[in-house]
Protein backbone atom coordinates (compact mmCIF):
# COMPACT_ATOMS: atom_id res chain seq x y z
CA UNK A 1 0.00 0.00 0.00
CA UNK A 2 3.21 2.43 0.73
CA UNK A 3 3.98 1.18 -2.56
CA UNK A 4 0.75 2.99 -4.06
CA UNK A 5 1.08 5.84 -1.70
CA UNK A 6 4.39 6.87 -3.41
CA UNK A 7 2.62 6.65 -6.39
CA UNK A 8 0.08 9.17 -5.87
CA UNK A 9 2.67 11.45 -4.59
CA UNK A 10 4.99 10.73 -7.59
CA UNK A 11 2.01 11.09 -10.04
CA UNK A 12 1.29 14.59 -8.24
CA UNK A 13 5.05 15.59 -8.78
CA UNK A 14 4.39 14.55 -12.35
CA UNK A 15 1.36 16.72 -12.60
CA UNK A 16 3.58 19.50 -11.18
CA UNK A 17 6.11 19.16 -13.49
CA UNK A 18 4.37 19.07 -16.77
CA UNK A 19 1.99 22.16 -15.60
CA UNK A 20 5.43 23.88 -15.62
CA UNK A 21 6.59 23.43 -18.81
CA UNK A 22 5.44 24.98 -21.65
CA UNK A 23 4.79 23.63 -24.84
CA UNK A 24 7.44 24.83 -26.99
CA UNK A 25 7.82 25.55 -30.69
CA UNK A 26 10.40 23.91 -33.00
CA UNK A 27 11.38 25.20 -36.60
CA UNK A 28 12.38 22.55 -38.85
CA UNK A 29 14.27 23.62 -42.29
CA UNK A 30 12.39 23.92 -45.17
CA UNK A 31 12.61 21.39 -47.67
CA UNK A 32 15.36 21.26 -50.11
CA UNK A 33 14.34 22.45 -53.86
CA UNK A 34 14.68 19.31 -56.02
CA UNK A 35 17.97 20.42 -58.42
CA UNK A 36 16.34 17.82 -61.35
CA UNK A 37 13.68 20.12 -61.68
CA UNK A 38 16.16 23.23 -62.78
CA UNK A 39 18.29 21.63 -64.98
CA UNK A 40 15.81 22.10 -68.40
CA UNK A 41 16.12 26.04 -66.86
CA UNK A 42 20.03 26.06 -67.09
CA UNK A 43 20.30 24.05 -70.20
CA UNK A 44 18.14 26.68 -71.74
CA UNK A 45 20.13 29.68 -70.15
CA UNK A 46 23.17 27.90 -71.38
CA UNK A 47 21.85 27.52 -74.37
CA UNK A 48 21.00 31.02 -74.95
CA UNK A 49 24.39 32.62 -73.75
CA UNK A 50 25.97 30.48 -76.93
CA UNK A 51 23.53 31.81 -79.61
CA UNK A 52 23.69 34.90 -78.84
CA UNK A 53 27.07 35.22 -79.01
CA UNK A 54 27.40 33.22 -82.11
CA UNK A 55 24.71 35.86 -83.39
CA UNK A 56 26.80 38.85 -82.63
CA UNK A 57 29.85 37.58 -84.32
CA UNK A 58 28.35 36.35 -87.19
CA UNK A 59 25.41 39.00 -87.67
CA UNK A 60 23.37 35.87 -88.60
CA UNK A 61 21.17 33.12 -87.07
CA UNK A 62 18.80 35.04 -85.75
CA UNK A 63 16.08 32.78 -85.33
CA UNK A 64 18.83 30.46 -83.71
CA UNK A 65 18.96 33.69 -81.23
CA UNK A 66 15.01 34.01 -80.83
CA UNK A 67 15.00 30.62 -80.12
CA UNK A 68 17.34 29.98 -77.90
CA UNK A 69 15.73 33.09 -76.22
CA UNK A 70 12.63 31.45 -76.16
CA UNK A 71 13.44 28.05 -74.65
CA UNK A 72 14.88 30.07 -71.85
CA UNK A 73 11.56 31.83 -71.65
CA UNK A 74 9.79 29.40 -71.43
CA UNK A 75 11.91 27.18 -68.86
CA UNK A 76 11.76 30.53 -66.86
CA UNK A 77 7.89 30.55 -67.30
CA UNK A 78 7.42 27.27 -65.94
CA UNK A 79 9.85 27.03 -63.38
CA UNK A 80 7.75 30.34 -62.29
CA UNK A 81 4.75 28.07 -62.40
CA UNK A 82 5.96 25.32 -60.41
CA UNK A 83 6.99 28.05 -57.79
CA UNK A 84 3.50 29.46 -57.80
CA UNK A 85 2.20 25.90 -57.22
CA UNK A 86 4.85 25.30 -54.19
CA UNK A 87 3.72 28.64 -52.65
CA UNK A 88 0.00 27.92 -52.60
CA UNK A 89 0.34 24.36 -51.22
CA UNK A 90 2.94 25.74 -48.24
CA UNK A 91 0.23 27.99 -47.66
CA UNK A 92 -2.71 25.64 -47.29
CA UNK A 93 -0.88 23.58 -45.71
CA UNK A 94 0.59 26.64 -42.90
CA UNK A 95 -3.24 27.57 -42.60
CA UNK A 96 -4.12 24.08 -41.97
CA UNK A 97 -1.44 23.17 -39.26
CA UNK A 98 -2.20 26.38 -37.55
CA UNK A 99 -5.79 25.12 -37.16
CA UNK A 100 -5.07 22.22 -36.01
CA UNK A 101 -1.86 23.54 -33.44
CA UNK A 102 -5.77 25.80 -32.58
CA UNK A 103 -7.38 22.57 -31.69
CA UNK A 104 -4.56 21.04 -29.68
CA UNK A 105 -4.10 24.15 -27.85
CA UNK A 106 -8.11 24.36 -27.17
CA UNK A 107 -7.99 20.17 -26.35
CA UNK A 108 -4.57 20.76 -24.09
CA UNK A 109 -6.30 23.72 -21.96
CA UNK A 110 -8.90 21.16 -21.18
CA UNK A 111 -6.69 18.63 -19.89
CA UNK A 112 -4.79 21.40 -18.08
CA UNK A 113 -7.61 22.38 -15.94
CA UNK A 114 -8.06 18.78 -14.97
CA UNK A 115 -4.58 18.24 -14.36
CA UNK A 116 -4.36 21.20 -12.13
CA UNK A 117 -7.86 19.89 -10.11
CA UNK A 118 -6.04 16.92 -9.53
CA UNK A 119 -3.10 18.79 -8.35
CA UNK A 120 -4.39 20.82 -5.98
CA UNK A 121 -6.60 17.59 -4.46
CA UNK A 122 -3.39 15.99 -3.87
CA UNK A 123 -1.47 18.80 -2.48
CA UNK A 124 -4.47 19.43 0.53
CA UNK A 125 -4.29 15.69 0.72
CA UNK A 126 -1.07 15.63 1.65
CA UNK A 127 1.83 13.49 1.50
CA UNK A 128 -0.35 10.67 3.95
CA UNK A 129 -3.34 11.73 3.55
CA UNK A 130 -3.97 8.64 1.03
CA UNK A 131 -2.44 6.16 4.27
CA UNK A 132 -5.01 8.09 6.22
CA UNK A 133 -8.17 7.39 3.77
CA UNK A 134 -7.21 3.73 3.42
CA UNK A 135 -6.60 2.99 6.84
CA UNK A 136 -9.40 4.30 8.23
CA UNK A 137 -12.49 3.03 9.85
CA UNK A 138 -14.27 0.57 8.28
CA UNK A 139 -13.66 -3.42 7.79
CA UNK A 140 -11.40 -5.43 5.71
CA UNK A 141 -13.70 -5.22 2.86
CA UNK A 142 -13.99 -1.49 3.63
CA UNK A 143 -10.25 -1.47 3.20
CA UNK A 144 -10.36 -2.77 0.05
CA UNK A 145 -12.72 -0.94 -1.76
CA UNK A 146 -10.88 2.30 -0.96
CA UNK A 147 -7.52 0.46 -1.87
CA UNK A 148 -9.30 -0.54 -5.42
CA UNK A 149 -10.79 3.20 -5.75
CA UNK A 150 -7.09 4.79 -5.03
CA UNK A 151 -5.98 2.69 -7.91
CA UNK A 152 -8.61 3.42 -10.16
CA UNK A 153 -7.66 7.34 -8.99
CA UNK A 154 -3.94 6.43 -9.84
CA UNK A 155 -4.41 5.15 -13.25
CA UNK A 156 -6.87 7.80 -13.89
CA UNK A 157 -3.85 10.09 -13.38
CA UNK A 158 -1.64 8.64 -15.13
CA UNK A 159 -4.17 8.44 -17.80
CA UNK A 160 -4.46 12.39 -17.94
CA UNK A 161 -0.63 12.64 -17.58
CA UNK A 162 0.00 10.76 -20.64
CA UNK A 163 -2.66 12.67 -22.94
CA UNK A 164 -0.78 15.66 -22.09
CA UNK A 165 2.05 14.80 -23.42
CA UNK A 166 1.12 13.49 -26.21
CA UNK A 167 -1.02 16.53 -26.90
CA UNK A 168 2.06 18.67 -26.53
CA UNK A 169 4.21 16.66 -28.37
CA UNK A 170 1.48 16.65 -31.25
CA UNK A 171 1.01 20.76 -31.15
CA UNK A 172 5.12 20.81 -31.14
CA UNK A 173 4.73 18.97 -34.05
CA UNK A 174 1.97 21.45 -35.80
CA UNK A 175 3.66 24.06 -34.92
CA UNK A 176 6.73 23.41 -36.43
CA UNK A 177 5.26 22.34 -39.62
CA UNK A 178 3.62 25.54 -39.94
CA UNK A 179 6.78 27.63 -39.50
CA UNK A 180 8.57 24.93 -41.92
CA UNK A 181 5.45 26.07 -44.17
CA UNK A 182 5.74 29.57 -43.87
CA UNK A 183 9.11 29.15 -44.68
CA UNK A 184 8.51 27.04 -47.68
CA UNK A 185 6.30 29.88 -48.80
CA UNK A 186 8.64 32.68 -48.62
CA UNK A 187 11.19 30.99 -50.53
CA UNK A 188 8.82 29.81 -53.00
CA UNK A 189 7.08 33.07 -53.19
CA UNK A 190 10.94 34.82 -53.58
CA UNK A 191 11.63 32.53 -56.54
CA UNK A 192 8.83 33.48 -57.99
CA UNK A 193 9.54 36.81 -58.05
CA UNK A 194 12.97 36.41 -59.34
CA UNK A 195 11.79 33.95 -62.34
CA UNK A 196 9.40 36.78 -63.30
CA UNK A 197 12.29 39.33 -63.25
CA UNK A 198 14.04 37.45 -65.36
CA UNK A 199 11.39 36.11 -67.98
CA UNK A 200 11.06 40.03 -68.56
CA UNK A 201 14.27 40.37 -69.02
CA UNK A 202 14.32 37.70 -71.78
CA UNK A 203 11.43 39.78 -73.40
CA UNK A 204 13.46 42.32 -73.33
CA UNK A 205 16.72 40.88 -75.03
CA UNK A 206 14.27 39.44 -77.81
CA UNK A 207 13.10 43.12 -78.24
CA UNK A 208 16.53 43.93 -78.61
CA UNK A 209 17.25 41.52 -80.93
CA UNK A 210 14.43 42.49 -83.22
CA UNK A 211 15.10 46.02 -82.90
CA UNK A 212 18.96 45.21 -84.37
CA UNK A 213 16.90 44.05 -87.36
CA UNK A 214 14.89 47.53 -87.97
CA UNK A 215 18.82 49.07 -87.70
CA UNK A 216 20.29 47.04 -90.02
CA UNK A 217 20.30 46.48 -93.26
CA UNK A 218 22.57 43.75 -93.80
CA UNK A 219 20.77 41.45 -90.31
CA UNK A 220 17.34 42.33 -91.94
CA UNK A 221 18.83 41.06 -95.15
CA UNK A 222 19.36 37.76 -93.23
CA UNK A 223 16.20 37.57 -91.23
CA UNK A 224 14.85 38.14 -94.57
CA UNK A 225 16.50 34.78 -95.87
CA UNK A 226 15.77 33.50 -92.57
CA UNK A 227 11.91 33.87 -92.95
CA UNK A 228 12.10 32.33 -96.84
CA UNK A 229 13.71 29.77 -95.94
CA UNK A 230 11.69 28.53 -92.75
CA UNK A 231 8.90 29.10 -94.97
CA UNK A 232 10.17 26.98 -98.10
CA UNK A 233 10.94 23.73 -94.88
CA UNK A 234 7.70 23.87 -93.81
CA UNK A 235 6.42 22.97 -97.70
CA UNK A 236 8.84 20.58 -97.75
CA UNK A 237 7.24 18.99 -94.59
CA UNK A 238 3.69 19.23 -95.84
CA UNK A 239 4.62 17.50 -99.06
CA UNK A 240 6.69 14.65 -97.05
CA UNK A 241 3.24 14.48 -94.41
CA UNK A 242 1.14 14.15 -97.83
CA UNK A 243 2.88 11.64 -99.60
CA UNK A 244 3.99 9.35 -96.31
CA UNK A 245 0.99 7.41 -95.12
CA UNK A 246 -0.78 8.27 -91.90
CA UNK A 247 -0.18 6.11 -89.03
CA UNK A 248 -3.56 3.84 -88.11
CA UNK A 249 -5.95 5.59 -86.66
CA UNK A 250 -9.49 7.97 -87.48
CA UNK A 251 -8.52 10.79 -89.94
CA UNK A 252 -10.82 13.44 -90.35
CA UNK A 253 -13.53 13.49 -93.14
CA UNK A 254 -15.51 16.11 -94.92
CA UNK A 255 -13.20 18.69 -94.19
CA UNK A 256 -13.79 20.51 -98.18
CA UNK A 257 -17.49 21.23 -96.90
CA UNK A 258 -16.93 22.53 -93.86
CA UNK A 259 -15.70 25.88 -95.55
CA UNK A 260 -16.83 29.01 -93.98
CA UNK A 261 -18.21 27.09 -91.17
CA UNK A 262 -15.07 25.77 -89.05
CA UNK A 263 -15.08 27.85 -85.59
CA UNK A 264 -11.81 29.30 -85.25
CA UNK A 265 -8.70 28.13 -82.97
CA UNK A 266 -8.79 30.76 -80.61
CA UNK A 267 -11.26 34.28 -80.07
CA UNK A 268 -8.35 36.79 -80.53
CA UNK A 269 -8.17 39.23 -83.54
CA UNK A 270 -7.13 38.41 -86.97
CA UNK A 271 -3.83 41.12 -87.29
CA UNK A 272 -2.04 39.49 -90.13
CA UNK A 273 -3.86 38.40 -93.37
CA UNK A 274 -3.28 35.80 -95.04
CA UNK A 275 -1.29 36.97 -99.10
CA UNK A 276 1.19 39.45 -100.36
CA UNK A 277 2.19 41.90 -97.88
CA UNK A 278 4.57 44.36 -97.02
CA UNK A 279 6.14 44.67 -93.25
CA UNK A 280 6.14 48.21 -92.36
CA UNK A 281 7.49 47.35 -88.97
CA UNK A 282 10.94 44.96 -91.24
CA UNK A 283 10.47 46.59 -94.30
CA UNK A 284 10.44 43.51 -96.14
CA UNK A 285 7.27 42.20 -98.39
CA UNK A 286 6.59 38.53 -98.35
CA UNK A 287 3.78 36.40 -99.30
CA UNK A 288 2.09 34.84 -96.19
CA UNK A 289 0.29 31.43 -96.25
CA UNK A 290 -1.26 31.69 -93.04
CA UNK A 291 -2.60 34.66 -90.88
CA UNK A 292 -1.57 35.61 -87.25
CA UNK A 293 -4.18 35.82 -84.28
CA UNK A 294 -3.84 38.22 -81.65
CA UNK A 295 -3.68 35.81 -78.41
CA UNK A 296 -2.57 36.37 -74.77
CA UNK A 297 -0.30 33.85 -73.37
CA UNK A 298 -1.20 30.40 -71.98
CA UNK A 299 -4.64 30.67 -74.03
CA UNK A 300 -5.52 27.47 -75.43
CA UNK A 301 -5.36 26.64 -78.77
CA UNK A 302 -8.36 24.55 -80.09
CA UNK A 303 -8.50 22.25 -83.41
CA UNK A 304 -10.50 23.50 -86.62
CA UNK A 305 -11.53 20.31 -87.67
CA UNK A 306 -10.95 16.69 -86.61
CA UNK A 307 -8.12 14.69 -87.87
CA UNK A 308 -5.12 13.21 -86.97
CA UNK A 309 -1.68 14.55 -85.07
CA UNK A 310 1.10 14.56 -87.73
CA UNK A 311 3.43 16.71 -86.21
CA UNK A 312 3.68 17.98 -82.54
CA UNK A 313 7.24 19.78 -81.93
CA UNK A 314 9.90 22.90 -82.48
CA UNK A 315 10.06 24.15 -86.03
CA UNK A 316 12.59 26.39 -86.79
CA UNK A 317 10.38 30.15 -87.87
CA UNK A 318 7.50 28.83 -86.42
CA UNK A 319 8.02 27.79 -82.55
CA UNK A 320 6.15 25.09 -81.08
CA UNK A 321 3.69 24.13 -83.96
CA UNK A 322 1.15 21.08 -84.96
CA UNK A 323 0.16 19.83 -87.48
CA UNK A 324 -3.28 17.89 -88.59
CA UNK A 325 -4.40 16.04 -91.60
CA UNK A 326 -7.88 16.51 -92.03
CA UNK A 327 -8.15 13.71 -94.36
CA UNK A 328 -8.62 14.72 -98.37
CA UNK A 329 -5.05 16.32 -99.07
CA UNK A 330 -6.03 19.24 -95.95
CA UNK A 331 -3.65 20.01 -93.53
CA UNK A 332 -3.45 23.09 -90.29
CA UNK A 333 -0.52 24.29 -89.50
CA UNK A 334 -0.74 26.18 -85.76
CA UNK A 335 2.61 28.23 -84.82
CA UNK A 336 4.19 30.02 -82.16
CA UNK A 337 2.43 27.85 -79.18
CA UNK A 338 3.77 27.70 -75.64
CA UNK A 339 2.96 24.48 -75.14
CA UNK A 340 1.92 21.46 -77.38
CA UNK A 341 -0.31 19.20 -75.95
CA UNK A 342 -0.92 16.59 -77.97
CA UNK A 343 0.85 13.89 -79.40
CA UNK A 344 1.80 12.68 -83.26
CA UNK A 345 -0.64 9.65 -84.17
CA UNK A 346 -3.06 11.24 -82.13
CA UNK A 347 -6.55 11.51 -83.02
CA UNK A 348 -8.57 14.57 -82.65
CA UNK A 349 -11.75 16.26 -82.60
CA UNK A 350 -13.09 19.79 -83.69
CA UNK A 351 -12.73 21.81 -80.60
CA UNK A 352 -10.31 19.56 -79.18
CA UNK A 353 -7.35 21.86 -77.13
CA UNK A 354 -4.07 21.18 -79.19
CA UNK A 355 -1.83 23.56 -76.82
CA UNK A 356 -1.43 27.11 -75.71
CA UNK A 357 -1.02 30.21 -77.52
CA UNK A 358 2.58 31.56 -76.69
CA UNK A 359 5.41 33.39 -78.51
CA UNK A 360 7.70 30.90 -79.68
CA UNK A 361 9.18 31.72 -83.01
CA UNK A 362 7.58 34.76 -83.22
CA UNK A 363 8.75 38.61 -84.51
CA UNK A 364 6.11 40.52 -82.69
CA UNK A 365 4.85 39.08 -79.53
CA UNK A 366 1.83 37.00 -78.56
CA UNK A 367 0.51 35.14 -81.75
CA UNK A 368 -1.12 32.27 -83.23
CA UNK A 369 -0.05 31.29 -86.21
CA UNK A 370 -2.55 28.92 -88.71
CA UNK A 371 -1.58 27.81 -91.95
CA UNK A 372 -4.46 25.38 -94.17
CA UNK A 373 -3.35 23.67 -97.03
CA UNK A 374 -4.70 21.18 -99.79
CA UNK A 375 -1.68 19.39 -101.02
CA UNK A 376 1.07 21.91 -101.76
CA UNK A 377 -1.35 24.97 -102.28
CA UNK A 378 -1.87 27.51 -99.36
CA UNK A 379 -5.27 28.31 -98.31
CA UNK A 380 -6.31 31.89 -97.04
CA UNK A 381 -7.53 30.66 -93.43
CA UNK A 382 -10.53 33.53 -93.68
CA UNK A 383 -12.50 31.88 -96.27
CA UNK A 384 -12.76 28.68 -93.98
CA UNK A 385 -13.50 30.07 -90.45
CA UNK A 386 -16.72 31.29 -89.46
CA UNK A 387 -14.64 34.55 -88.44
CA UNK A 388 -16.56 37.40 -85.77
CA UNK A 389 -16.85 40.89 -88.06
CA UNK A 390 -14.45 43.14 -86.18
CA UNK A 391 -11.97 40.30 -84.67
Amino acid sequence: MRARAGRKVSAFAALLVILLLGASSVVAAPEAEPTEELEELRDAIEARRDRLEAFEKKAGGLFDAIEAVDRAARALRRDASRAAKAAREAERAKRALEREAEELEERMDQTRDTLQRRAVALYKAGEIGPLRWVFGEGSLRDRVSRVQALQLLVDHDDRLIRRYAEQRAQLEEARAGAASAAERRDAARDRLETRSREVEQERRTKRTLLARVRQDRAVERALLNELEAAARELEATLDDLQRAPSQPGPVGQGFASAKGHLEPPVQGAVVRSFGRVVDAEYRTQTFRKGIDFEVALGEPVYAIAGGQVRFADRFRGYGRMVILDHGDGYFSVSGHLDEVGVEVGQAIAAGDPIGSAGETGSLLGPRLYLEIRKGSEALDPAEWLRLVPGL
